[in-house]
């Protein structure tokens, strides 16, 4: 065993014992990019990577376009970086399926939270429960620009009545922005909410996302 292959056998074998808590940053990208380029040293690449997005997120976060301007990474290597948080978003989601309990805004932030993961743009979804709010259904309603989403009142009442809902909840993102409602969310939730009403639906709450934090109207007073 040579020394290049000595020193990827003992970063795996320290990964395999260890996990990656004693893991650099660029330790973590090197041990990944050994999968996409079996004979190069993807040292210098992981310490480029990291140099060009300034953060280990901020290279999980990048396009493939973006990764592949830094030198030294192909599409293979782009592909799987970019899988790495599309996959944890995929695996969050699926740990959080129908049946749980959204008795309180800690409970629906959980919920919720891997749903927007990896998401560029400003996207809606109604989750839909019945009387004990435990989830029936999670459905991605719109999806917008990076700075609006429209909502369709429409959609969100035929949603709710197909599926049997005594209670539905309302969540958006604020992409690169803060978790704070704006007037025309708080608008919005308040006409949202008067409709659903009208055919004994109730809207418990509507959950703003930004990155990992988020506000609850609820808890804010902002649906008395």
């Amino acid at each position: 065993m040579n020394e290049h292959e000595g020193h990827r056998h003992r970063l795996r074998r320290r990964f395999i014992e260890n996990g990656l808590d004693s893991f650099d940053d660029h330790n973590v990208l090197e041990l990944l990019l050994f999968y996409a380029m079996p004979r190069r040293d993807t040292n210098v690449i992981a310490h480029r990577l990291l140099n060009a997005f300034g953060s280990l997120p901020g290279v999980f976060d990048a396009t493939p376009a973006a990764l592949m301007s830094v030198e030294g990474v192909g599409e293979s290597a782009a592909v799987l970086i970019h899988l790495v948080p599309e996959a944890a978003r995929r695996y969050f989601i699926a740990r959080s399926q129908t049946g749980e309990v959204l008795s309180d805004s800690a409970a629906a932030g959980r919920y919720l939270l891997p749903r927007f993961l990896t998401s560029r743009e400003e996207t809606m979804y109604l989750v839909c429960m019945d009387a004990k709010l435990k989830v029936l259904d999670c459905r991605e309603l719109s999806r917008g620009s990076t700075t609006s989403v429209n909502v369709n009142v429409r959609k969100i009442v035929q949603l709710a009545l197909s599926q049997n809902a005594s209670a539905v909840l309302m969540a958006h993102n604020h992409p690169g922005g803060l978790a704070m409602p704006s007037h025309e969310d708080v608008n919005v939730t308040l006409r949202v909410r008067q409709v659903l009403a009208q055919v004994g639906v109730t809207l418990t709450d509507h959950i703003v996302v930004a990155g990992d934090d988020f506000v609850s109207m609820a808890d804010s007073g902002l649906l008395p």
